[in-house]
């Protein structure tokens, strides 16, 4: 079976344009990456967990807040790598300060075959991003989730 992840398209209307907060990923593999690097926050749906309640450990782990709900299901979007990832849209009814983001971190072996093992945050930073903008941000395999969220709220 493929592996699950879940997440928030976290949208607001900003003088009157829609934009989305997307997060880039951390550590030394996307660190000189910028166009085709960004995502929604996300990850791992564990063992029998919600993938809405998964959506929103995870996005509080990448950001370090709540985000409040209505939460409403966008879809099933099958990436490059087989992975699916589950995504929720949800408007920010609070201001979100994309530059006080506190996220979670991981550590990993760098330089590899160093022995050296290094913290690296999840997500190094925040963003917000008007539609066209971030269709060239977010990863491939997450694009189509800026069309559906388009199409939800009858702004196509």
């Amino acid at each position: 079976m493929a592996k699950r992840s879940a997440g928030l398209l976290i949208y607001r209307r900003s003088n009157g344009e829609l934009k989305v907060l997307l997060v880039h990923p951390g550590g030394p593999f996307w660190a000189k990456k910028d166009d085709g690097a960004w995502s929604i926050p996300k990850g791992l749906v564990e063992e029998n967990e919600d993938g809405l309640a998964a959506a929103q450990r995870e996005t509080g782990e990448e950001l370090g807040i709540t985000v409040e709900g209505p939460f409403t299901r966008l879809g099933d979007y099958k990436q490059p790598g087989g992975k699916i990832v589950i995504a929720w849209s949800v408007e920010a009814h609070t201001e979100i300060d994309v530059t006080t983001i506190k996220s979670n971190s991981f550590t990993m072996e760098w330089p590899p075959r160093s022995g050296s093992m290094k913290e690296f945050p999840e997500a190094d930073r925040a963003g917000w991003f008007g539609l066209p903008e971030a269709e060239a941000k977010i990863v491939q395999g997450q694009r189509p989730m800026l069309k559906d969220l388009a199409r939800q709220l009858g702004i196509e």
